[in-house]
C-alpha cells in the first residue's frame, strides 16, 4: 500500500466520523450551525490540497475537531 492509498483511507476515515457526528446530532434535535458547515468546507479543503501533506492532513485534523465542537460542546452551553 503506497502512500497515496493511506492518504485517501484517512480521508475517508475522517469523513465517516464526521458524517456519524452529523447523524448523531440530527437524532437528538440538535440544529446544526454555519460553524459545523465551515468545518466540512476545511475538511474538503484538505482533500483537495492532498498534494501537500502537511496541509492536507492539518485541514483535516482542524475540520474535524471544529465539527466535534460544533456539534458536541457548542450546544452543551446552550
Amino acid at each position: 500500500m503506497n502512500s497515496s492509498q493511506i492518504y485517501i483511507i484517512i480521508s475517508i476515515a475522517a469523513l465517516i466520523i464526521v458524517a456519524i457526528l452529523f447523524l448523531g446530532a440530527r437524532k437528538k434535535g440538535k440544529k446544526l450551525t454555519p460553524f459545523v458547515g465551515f468545518a466540512w468546507a476545511i475538511v474538503l479543503a484538505g482533500i483537495i490540497f492532498s498534494e501537500d501533506r502537511l496541509i492536507g492532513y492539518s485541514l483535516i485534523g482542524v475540520g474535524v475537531m471544529l465539527a466535534f465542537i460544533g456539534m458536541v460542546i457548542i450546544p452543551m452551553r446552550n
